[in-house]
């Protein structure tokens, strides 16, 4: 199988970005990712400082998918992810919703085994890897990998998964793919700024649509459908995750506005992805099986 390694990498999605391969729709290919840290921390006894900030959220990519024009949907169906055998957190002063009470920075090394992340002696978690970075470039300009947007980015979306599938508006000729960032966990809102930060890969079909019209990520897994949208406001990112919802339920279902937005509020889920960026991220979702049953 097709296959990008993990020292192809970008840090920021750009259409001036050069293709590290290209692909027709349909193809399978593996993203080989490092950490969010460019697997820079190896260790607990290092020091936050020791990081190089300049590599950090490295993204693998980009990857040019024939026929990807703007307008156009691509289709990111997510197969398999795997993970290292240890996993990396941080806290650190300043950063995140505590960051204000955080007095000193710490490591934390975490190893995983047969599925589980040991936290401490006491405590193991079982893992749920998911992808944090992944998005393609934009019509113009660089964003950083680390920033999240209409064109997917870093939105710690704890239902970018195994068995999802993420729908992203292209912008640029051949899409320009590109992920990176997994975490072997990683809770809603994100809140110390970290997950459980781990290398690995990541197996991808991508397929161009043509026929579908969406501004914003989307995406789906076998019982909910999301829509995604990022603002320096986390209640105007709300806000746009439920607008694009509703229009979408619209068109869909051919329910009135009234009757959508009254749909929403009764069945629907206002949840967040990250409050630790200066882009905070959102999410609004619906069961599958409501919208099959108005079609």
């Amino acid at each position: 199988m097709t296959k990008i390694n993990n020292s192809q990498v970008v840090y920021a999605m750009d259409a001036a970005n050069e293709a590290v391969m290209k692909v027709p729709s349909g193809s399978e290919v593996i993203f080989e990712t490092c950490d969010c840290f460019q697997n820079q921390i190896t260790s607990e006894s290092q020091s936050v400082d020791s990081v190089n900030w300049e590599q950090i959220n490295p993204a693998t990519g980009p990857l040019y998918v024939e026929g990807a024009a703007p307008g156009d949907v691509l289709k990111v169906e997510i197969i398999d992810i795997t993970i290292a055998d240890q996993g990396v957190m941080a806290a650190i002063p300043g950063a995140g919703l505590l960051g204000d009470q955080v007095t000193a920075s710490q490591i934390k090394v975490m190893p995983i085994e047969n599925g589980m992340a040991r936290f401490n002696d006491k405590l193991s978690l079982p893992v749920t890897p998911t992808i944090g970075v992944i998005g393609v470039a934009p019509k113009s300009g660089a964003i950083p990998c680390g920033a999240p947007g209409s064109h997917g980015g870093n939105m710690d979306n704890n239902k970018t998964k195994t068995g999802s599938i993420l729908y992203l508006p292209v912008r640029a000729e051949g899409a320009l793919l590109s992920m990176g960032d997994l975490h072997a966990l990683i809770g809603d809102g994100e809140i110390m700024v970290t997950g459980l930060e781990v290398a690995g890969s990541v197996t991808v079909r991508v397929s161009v649509l043509k026929d579908r019209k969406q501004q914003n990520p989307m995406l789906e897994n076998d019982t909910h459908l999301y829509t995604v949208a990022s603002d320096e406001d986390l209640l105007k990112a709300v806000r746009a995750a439920t607008e694009n919802m509703h229009q979408w339920v619209m068109a869909e279902t051919g329910l009135s506005f009234n009757e959508a937005g009254m749909l929403l509020s009764a069945a629907g889920s206002t949840e967040i992805c990250q409050v630790v960026d200066p882009l905070l991220t959102a999410r609004f979702g619906l069961s599958k099986d409501i919208l099959k049953a108005l079609q």
